[in-house]
């Protein structure tokens, strides 16, 4: 005979009370056990569908709000978001991103430092350790490259307020910049510069910009460095080409084009292809003259004074066809120069592009 009876009390797991509300953890991590859980899911969420940043981050900040509560949950949830945005390929740009919004939106501000701080924290162990890490072996080499990206893009996305209430960039992250450019520099692998070729690319405008407003010239500096390189690092070929490349591209203001003036504001002093389009006029005599010539005005004045005398005898009446004239009449259909005419014509115009070669 079966036991069960509808009439028999609910029944509870060991250890569960009833009268408790539900695990404030559970809650708070939407079904995850652990805050490592949550946050590692998420991260790797973001590095397979990085277009969900936009639609998710508001979701995952209101979470983290209501379960980082204590110092040392703010501490794993920085050095979990680190290692992901130094050790998982091309996550540096999102970790930055994702970085920059915590940093504004998470509420939590322990006596050990808000979000930020600890992050920039956190950042500063790897940093001392540069020269090491730079000459180290190539695991070493290539944790210390991820960690040299990864502050780049923290540069160029995390955001800071002023002084005055405005956002701009952490100053402390362009210094650091500027010395993990001479570590890579003082160490010149080829892997080092490759480094350093990739951190340039990225944030080369912003920085020169930067130093040129502070009235430094830290960039010519690099420059200087990496042509030094060019010449006497025994570095490959490949990685020299790539390093001559970055000169040229500094060269081209980094690829960025400003309109200074239009047409309408060129000049002869500021356009040196000012004159390139301009028409070539004769003198009387044959000479070729241009805009660029310094009796310009002179000479085209001429050439409409000759223009305004035909002008009078058009008015006139005067038959310029050249009709009934054996010399000039258009009824002949055979158009061939005279030979002599001919020779004399080519000789003219052999002599008038001598002279204007002149």
């Amino acid at each position: 005979m079966s036991k069960l009876s509808v009439d028999a009390p609910e029944f509870y797991p060991s250890g569960y009370s009833p009268n408790l509300p539900e695990s404030s953890l559970e809650d708070g991590f939407d079904g995850y056990t652990s805050l490592t859980e949550y946050v590692q899911d998420f991260l790797n969420h973001l590095a397979e569908q990085p277009a969900c940043f936009e639609n998710e981050i508001a979701h995952f900040s209101e979470t983290l709000n209501g379960c980082v509560t204590t110092d040392e949950a703010l501490q794993e949830l920085v050095e979990l978001i680190y290692q992901q945005a130094t050790s998982v390929p091309n996550f540096s740009y999102m970790g930055a991103r994702l970085c920059n919004y915590l940093s504004h939106h998470l509420t939590i501000n322990p006596q050990s430092g808000n979000f930020r701080q600890l992050l920039l924290h956190r950042c500063r162990k790897e940093f001392e350790n540069r020269d090491e890490a730079a000459k180290g072996d190539e695991a070493a080499r290539k944790r210390f490259h991820a960690f040299v990206l990864f502050l780049a893009e923290l540069y160029l996305n995390l955001e800071v307020k002023g002084t005055k209430g405005q956002l701009t960039r952490a100053e402390i992250l362009q210094t650091g910049l500027h010395e993990l450019l001479s570590t890579l520099f003082s160490h010149p692998m080829d892997n080092n510069l490759i480094c350093a070729v990739k951190l340039l690319k990225l944030t080369g405008s912003v920085l020169e910009d930067s130093w040129k407003e502070k009235g430094k010239t830290f960039m010519d500096d690099i420059i200087q460095k990496i042509e030094n390189v060019v010449l006497d690092a025994n570095c490959s070929r490949d990685v020299k080409h790539m390093l001559l490349k970055l000169v040229e591209l500094r060269s081209s203001n980094w690829g960025r084009v400003h309109i200074t003036s239009t047409y309408r504001e060129a000049t002869p002093e500021n356009d040196p292809n000012y004159f390139m389009n301009e028409p070539t006029f004769y003198t009387s005599e044959g000479v070729p003259f241009t805009a660029a010539d310094p009796d310009y005005q002179e000479k085209y004045q001429e050439l409409l004074d000759r223009q305004d005398l035909f002008k009078e005898f058009e008015e006139n009446g005067a038959d310029l066809s050249g009709a009934g004239d054996p010399y000039l009449d258009d009824d002949d259909d055979d158009d061939e120069m005279d030979p002599e005419i001919e020779e004399a014509f080519e000789k003219f115009c052999l002599e008038s592009e001598r002279k204007r070669k002149q």
